[in-house]
């Protein structure tokens, strides 16, 4: 029976990877993190993982999400999901990785990188030149 208890204490200091990725507000949701770490967009020490790896403080991890990349290290294990403030203290981010994505965002932001009108839905404006096009009347 000590046995069991000896486990318990050796990973009161870990947490499953998915949880810990939530808790530290990198995903919405638990499943939107398990999705990413099965499809390789999250990478502990270099290697693609499972969701319920154990993580520890000391961890380095490497995250893609979209165009952008963190590459963190972890700090604390929270069990709960807190403020977005809170959640920054659960890790540190690599200081060219930071500039890295801040130069990213800002890129596309100058880039004014919106969807096109081409796609999507028409307006009502494409909407009443079909119309007109067709041979409807308004």
């Amino acid at each position: 029976m000590s046995a069991g208890r000896d486990d318990a204490a050796a990973d009161a200091g870990s947490q499953r990877l998915d949880k810990w990725l939530w808790a530290a507000r990198f995903f919405k949701t638990r499943p939107l993190a398990v999705e990413a770490i099965n499809g390789g967009k999250v990478q502990v020490d270099g290697q693609r993982v499972k969701p319920g790896r154990a993580i520890r403080p000391g961890t380095r991890l490497t995250i893609h999400k979209g165009e952008l990349e963190w590459r963190i290290e972890v700090l604390g294990i929270a069990k709960q999901r807190r403020p977005a403030a809170e959640a920054m203290l659960l890790y540190t981010e690599d200081e060219a990785s930071r500039l890295r994505r801040q130069d990213m965002v800002r890129e596309r932001r100058e880039a004014g990188s919106t969807p096109s009108p081409e796609h999507g839905r028409p307006t009502k404006r494409d909407r009443r030149r079909i119309g007109e096009f067709i041979g409807r009347e308004r």
